[in-house]
């Protein structure tokens, strides 16, 4: 592949509501995001990506966005944007925003325009449809339960579609007008100086035949996913996305394109691809089915070994990935894939770190990941901010679950477990702020937080530093290096390797039994124990220089 900037980043994501609180309102801001570029640099941050500051009504926390070149009040100012965006470049860190171009908020006068007046031209800008025979145009579920149909206020048996939730319309992409406008405001953005883009649900702008399918829940209602992803045709929204933007500016994209098949992902990635590169969800939904929590399924280590290494070579033959294991999304990491309770810790962090961030492609880290976070256990529903936790509480009873056993499943699964306060210290409210943050704390942070972590040199946080040192010294494999499978003599043991210049050779147990491998001739340069002797101790991950 020709070489980029953005592949030798180092990626790191921020949730500004859950940051740093700077005026004391228990909620994050971007003046707080200045205040620890520091930390990111210290760190050994160069992209980063912040979760959506736009102008807001917050029903799904920015995701809903109003207006797309105003920054929602509570955050600051866009001085403060301008201010951010310069001080990250002062410190060698280029600034990714999040482009959440699928839907907006029922709130942005585009859509508050096309329900006033049904002859506006913003009647195009989204999808409206007549009843049939009396009832809803389809009986597809949105992500966030319900239909995908809400009634239009005023309007006699006319309804407005929504992938997600009822306050998030769906924009139209078959609109040529709408199109333009979407570009000229990532164009203006741009211009303005932030380097790039994190896409959010890209693979949903294309709308698939809006016809009734088999009801596989008690609601009676049937999945949007197969006609609502992917579908045919979308590559020419994708191409003009890049060539009227993405490539004007040579910035770096990243997909979010859950559900991508392999056989297409030379529509994302690539040199016919859109995007720069891309998150692949195929391993890190291996614990549910149809990305509904209630449908849980077991996995196993081989699973995931063998769902890594097929991304990995997959993605390798067409273009660039962007490995992670958390986001705002996911639940933490060390207790989604740990299963042995004990090693949920400063060991099970390290090594699932040592796992992921040797994989070729841009590394991108999520804020509290480093530190080894976990997440944080509510006791009931009412505890919950993410509105779909709440939808997917219901949707368990609906399935027949009880409410213990729908307890745990959100609480497995839920989008509040990333969205904690990020913990800088053991002062009250974790140094996040001097008030009580606007979503409930997780319990661990007198002990896990950066204050402890930042200048033990066997901290979790140390360990990080060291693994992003080690990619920036050897450029050549850890980052340009092929990605190839290396048989270790034990199927249980996930190992791979780097190859370019040098030889890196990736030993990871995720278990809690002793795994005795070949000899491996080599320096070892990354280590989560204090030894090694041919046998990997209970998640035991080390990297060898070969």
């Amino acid at each position: 592949m020709e070489r980029k900037w953005w592949m030798e980043q180092i990626g790191y994501q921020i949730y500004p509501k859950s940051f740093k609180d700077t005026n004391n309102d228990g909620i994050g801001d971007i003046p707080g995001n200045i205040e620890k570029l520091d930390y990111l640099q210290e760190l050994g941050v160069t992209l980063l990506w912040i979760c959506p500051v736009y102008d807001s009504p917050m029903f799904d926390n920015g995701y809903d966005i109003s207006n797309y070149e105003g920054i929602w009040p509570t955050f600051g100012t866009m001085e403060d944007m301008d201010t951010l965006i310069q001080e990250a470049k002062k410190r060698g860190i280029s600034l990714m925003m999040d482009l959440v171009v699928n839907h907006c908020s029922d709130q942005h006068e585009w859509f508050q325009q096309a329900i006033k007046d049904k002859n506006s031209k913003y009647r195009n800008y989204f999808i409206f449809k007549k009843g049939i025979d009396g009832k809803l145009p389809c009986n597809w579920r949105s992500v966030f339960g319900g239909s995908v149909w809400e009634p239009v206020p005023g309007e006699e048996d006319t309804y407005y579609y929504h992938t997600f939730a009822k306050q998030q319309p769906d924009l139209n992409w078959e609109c040529p007008e709408l199109r333009q406008e979407i570009i000229d405001m990532i164009n203006r953005w741009l211009e303005r100086g932030i380097t790039g883009y994190r896409v959010d649900a890209i693979n949903f702008i294309k709308k698939g035949e809006f016809i009734d399918r088999e009801p596989d829940g008690a609601d009676g209602l049937a999945n949007c996913f197969d006609l609502m992803r992917n579908v045919p045709g979308i590559e020419e929204f994708y191409a003009q996305l890049r060539h009227e933007a993405f490539d004007l500016h040579e910035c770096a994209t990243v997909s979010e394109t859950v559900g991508v098949g392999y056989d297409i992902i030379d529509t994302v990635v690539g040199e016919k691809g859109c995007f720069s590169m891309m998150f692949d969800f195929n391993y890190t939904n291996l614990d549910v089915e149809n990305e509904e929590y209630f449908r849980r399924r077991d996995w196993t280590v081989d699973e995931f070994k063998k769902a890594i290494y097929l991304s990995q070579k997959e993605i390798q033959k067409v273009g660039w990935s962007s490995p992670f294991f958390e986001n705002h999304d996911l639940p933490r990491s060390i207790q989604k894939n740990i299963k042995d309770e004990e090693y949920q810790n400063e060991i099970g962090a390290k090594a699932l770190g040592v796992l992921f961030f040797h994989l070729r492609g841009t590394p991108f880290i999520y804020q509290g990941q480093e530190l080894g976070m976990p997440n944080a256990i509510r006791s009931s529903i009412d505890e919950f901010d993410d509105l779909n936790a709440h939808s997917m509480y219901q949707r368990s009873l609906q399935e027949g679950f009880s409410e213990e056993e729908s307890l745990r499943f959100v609480n497995l699964r839920s989008r509040d477990n990333a969205r904690t306060s990020m913990p800088w210290s053991n002062a009250p409210y974790g140094g996040f702020s001097s008030v009580e943050p606007w979503i409930k704390m997780n319990e661990t942070y007198p002990t896990i937080n950066v204050e402890n972590q930042i200048n033990d040199p066997n901290s979790v946080f140390s360990f990080y530093k060291q693994m992003i040192q080690l990619r920036k010294d050897n450029v050549e494999t850890l980052v340009y290096g092929l990605f190839e499978e290396y048989d270790c003599g034990n199927q249980e043991v996930i190992s791979y390797s780097r190859n370019g210049d040098k030889k890196f050779i990736i030993l990871v147990n995720l278990s809690k039994e002793e795994q005795k491998i070949n000899s491996v001739d080599g320096k070892i340069v990354l280590n989560n124990y204090d030894t090694f002797d041919n046998t990997l101790k209970p998640y035991q991950a080390i990297v060898v220089e070969a």
